[in-house]
């Protein structure tokens, strides 16, 4: 079975200004990458659907969803905050972001797919039930693992995030549930200073300081991580990328580069190999130099195909 690769054209209409590094460009330099690298021709690609109402709402209140609607712009842009804007594509591109996820848990569940790598925007680990944030507006991943375990009957499952920033509102959908466990490193203190104060128990939370670099992150992945990735024995895991702790990303002060990427992806694939029957789904995230971007996406991708 081959690694399914899910995309949108929405994906690329999104957008929130030219100064914004939350770009369509992320998308095309990720393409860009995968055409250069020879991967491409052994992805499945597929278009991603649109996430329906009922997936949504297993994570996001319907006030929350019904004033994304209506606060689309016809034109120009909305301000959500000072870096979250909404274009007239925002909600579209955001729907088939979450139905990314879906589908992908779909293909890997239903044996379609080995396992999937989305590359959509925008974002959507900042994005909490009742609150778009961080360039967020659906919480992509977390839309995923609910339908995983609502459509699929999933019982145990994981969540791995490696971007800069605490997902915190993945940790505010999952705290306490533990058929979810959840592990993280993030930069600290940084945005959206959250993930340090008496996690819950199936949160595995590790904050890290500004210029921790490769070496400290693999041996927080061998020590925090796996021993609990194993305890949970997960039917599927999901993984919130982010890219933004590369060393030439302005985003964040953390200091990993491709290989780092390369190693954390192997060590889920081993933990979904014993566990999982191999099934990832890997969702975008941040990632904001275009060149590191791409060439981590990559990375990531070569160590999900095995190539």
């Amino acid at each position: 079975m081959e690694t399914m690769y899910l995309t949108h054209p929405s994906c690329r209409l999104h957008e929130m200004g030219s100064w914004h590094p939350e770009s369509p460009q992320r998308l095309d330099a990720i393409a860009d990458q995968l055409l250069v690298s020879g991967l491409m021709p052994f992805l499945a690609e597929r278009e991603a659907p649109a996430a329906t109402r009922e997936a949504i709402l297993r994570v996001h209140s319907a006030g929350h969803l019904d004033s994304l609607r209506a606060r689309l712009p016809a034109e120009g842009y909305c301000s959500i905050d000072p870096d979250t804007m909404m274009n007239p594509h925002t909600l579209e591109a955001a729907l088939h972001a979450a139905g990314a996820g879906i589908a992908a848990v779909d293909a890997v569940m239903g044996g379609q797919a080995a396992n999937a790598f989305c590359a959509v925007r925008p974002p959507g680990h900042h994005a909490r039930r009742d609150q778009a944030m961080g360039f967020c507006f659906l919480n992509n991943v977390a839309i995923a693992a609910q339908h995983a375990m609502q459509a699929h009957g999933v019982q145990r499952l994981a969540i791995v995030d490696f971007d800069v920033h605490h997902g915190n509102g993945t940790e505010d959908a999952f705290a306490g549930d533990e058929r979810v466990l959840m592990c993280s490193f993030f930069q600290h203190p940084f945005f959206p200073n959250s993930g340090t104060q008496h996690p819950a128990a199936n949160m595995v939370n590790v904050p890290v300081p500004a210029y921790t670099d490769g070496a400290a992150v693999r041996a927080l992945v061998r020590d925090d991580w796996l021993p609990r990735l194993e305890a949970q024995a997960p039917e599927l895991i999901l993984v919130s990328a982010g890219f933004d702790a590369h060393r030439e990303d302005d985003m964040g002060q953390l200091d990993l580069v491709e290989a780092d990427y390369t190693w954390i992806t192997e060590q889920v694939m081993e933990v979904a190999q014993r566990h999982a029957q191999g099934r990832v789904v890997s969702m975008l995230e941040g990632g904001y130099n275009l060149s590191a971007l791409g060439r981590s996406v990559v990375a990531h991708i070569r160590a999900l195909t095995k190539l």
